[in-house]
């Protein structure tokens, strides 16, 4: 059956296409039932590799409905047709991603770049106390809602942290996500804890908001894991602040023992100064605006590649 007449049986009336790719795409939808637009997320079995139906697929069939955050991307319905179609409707981000949002005003002032990432610390601790690791966090994957608060979404590289019988976490092989947001413990293709890798891409993305461009140019590899394993980054804006700098830091150390932890980041000083956000939910809307800042978030001039491991 035709999407947009199975979508609109169940109640979802289709507007528009958001994306496609080689086996899946996504549509925005107005949902009858939640009187809202959605987005959904529309996975063709049928066209999608045997790596992908065996082991992420499953996955993140299996995490979604445990995650439960307002700074979250809710999930409200998954179902599957017998013709091999997986559908998911999913919170749709009305003011679009992170990435774009910081191309439209550049470098994000200290309020909102703390706002914002507050919430997404909020998020990934929610998740790892959960003992689930995203292993895709990007700027592209965090999206605004219509108050512009941020909202975690794609759990499609998503896992469950395993423990051995020391409690011990059991270090993943697969590589995930974007080389610009890789640790170097992945560019030199080590086993490694998804809960610390998700804090590197983290520091990736707070350096992001701060900046208004990323950290390393990853069209050369060799180089970026020299600077990456030097622990000495360029800052270059003296307006930021040294509390926010003095984070990104910690996020991006090279040596995983000594990485901080979300635990900690959440109890960041720069995190709790000018009056905690509660639930890092702001009291008035943050709308783009013109900034004098950069309005390019680049990586060597390229954007940033997913790939699967």
């Amino acid at each position: 059956m035709d999407d947009y007449l199975l979508l609109r049986k169940r109640g979802y009336n289709v507007i528009s296409n958001i994306g496609e790719g080689s086996f899946s795409k996504v549509k925005s939808a107005y949902s009858e039932r939640h009187k809202k637009n959605v987005a959904v997320k529309i996975i063709n079995r049928r066209k999608a590799s045997m790596n992908f139906l065996e082991k992420f697929l499953p996955r993140e069939l299996d995490i979604l409905p445990s995650l439960n955050h307002r700074h979250i991307v809710k999930t409200y319905e998954i179902f599957e047709t017998a013709e091999g179609k997986v559908y998911m409707v999913l919170e749709l981000g009305v003011h679009g991603n992170l990435l774009e949002f910081i191309k439209n005003r550049g470098a994000l002032p200290d309020h909102l770049s703390r706002k914002l990432f507050r919430q997404l610390s909020l998020a990934v601790k929610f998740a790892h106390e959960l003992d689930i690791a995203h292993r895709d966090l990007k700027c592209e994957n965090l999206l605004l809602d219509k108050d512009f608060n941020l909202k975690v979404s794609d759990f499609g590289f998503s896992k469950r942290i395993a423990y051995d019988d020391n409690g011990k976490v059991i270090l993943s092989k697969t590589f995930c996500g974007s080389l610009a947001y890789a640790p170097p413990e992945i560019l030199q293709h080590q086993p490694y804890n998804p809960k610390v890798y998700d804090v590197w891409s983290m520091g990736v993305i707070l350096y992001t908001m701060a900046f208004g461009t990323m950290p390393f140019d990853e069209s050369n590899l060799r180089k970026m894991l020299e600077i990456q394993k030097e622990h000495r980054y360029q800052f270059p804006s003296n307006s930021v602040a040294p509390e926010c700098k003095n984070l990104i830091h910690r996020m991006l150390h090279p040596d995983v023992q000594r990485r901080i932890y979300i635990a900690t980041i959440v109890e960041h000083p720069w995190l709790q100064e000018r009056g905690k956000l509660q639930d890092g939910v702001a009291n008035q809307r943050e709308e783009p605006s013109t900034s004098s800042g950069s309005g390019n978030t680049t990586t060597g001039g390229k954007p940033a590649n997913s790939q699967k491991g």
